[in-house]
């Protein structure tokens, strides 16, 4: 049976805890069997090298030097690792190897809570199978993203919120490796509400399934 840690913490804003359990149902009912944990420790036990899939759920904060040598270098030697919004790519900020193993960084959400549409760059990956463009409601994600990102999909900034970004097109989800590990992300899901979504949870269950060994 393939084992997953969902790790969970940081800024209640995101709703971390509520998050953190309907994953870990979206997990179990793929057959995982699934530890839920809510210290960044976790990331330090050993144990950690042996589980399939990582999720990190914990905006902000901070993580200590020997739990992040431990998570990169279990992400390094082929455990999967997914999240989505702040719950991963706003998480330790200070870690820049955390932020070079994810693939990007959130910086601003001008408009805060918007209407934006999501566009499909790759509906022939699995992942994003039968899925097309929709329009979502919720943080249009600002961030800065690593070029080797295999972009999945994007979203395209008006600039009514940033006049400077208007026409900027920003990916929202994205797969890479890090090492021997699938590194998935989706900037989709501010507060637990938005698992509701069709399309927000079926790319981040498939973004999971895609991450785990």
């Amino acid at each position: 049976m393939r084992e997953a840690l969902i790790v969970w913490g940081g800024w209640s804003g995101h709703e971390p805890e509520q998050c953190a359990s309907i994953i870990a149902g979206m997990l179990e009912e793929e057959g995982f069997k699934v530890y839920v944990e809510n210290s960044t420790e976790a990331f330090a036990d050993p144990g950690l090298s042996d589980m399939s899939l990582v999720v990190p759920i914990y905006t902000m904060s901070k993580i200590e030097k020997e739990e992040l040598s431990n998570l990169t270098a279990a992400v390094r030697n082929g455990v999967g690792l997914a999240g989505y919004h702040g719950g991963m790519c706003d998480a330790f900020r200070e870690a820049v190897e955390y932020q070079f193993m994810c693939g990007g960084q959130w910086v601003a959400h001008p408009g805060n809570i918007i209407d934006y549409r999501v566009n499909i760059t790759r509906p022939d990956d699995p992942i994003m199978e039968g899925i097309r463009d929709f329009d979502y409601h919720s943080e249009q994600y600002y961030m800065h993203v690593d070029p080797s990102n295999e972009v999945l999909a994007t979203t395209t900034f008006s600039g009514e919120h940033a006049y400077w970004t208007k026409d900027v097109v920003m990916p929202v989800v994205w797969k890479r490796r890090y090492g021997e590990g699938r590194v998935f992300y989706s900037s989709l899901g501010h507060v637990a509400k938005e698992f509701e979504v069709p399309e927000m949870r079926t790319i981040l269950r498939r973004g999971m399934l895609w991450a785990a060994r």
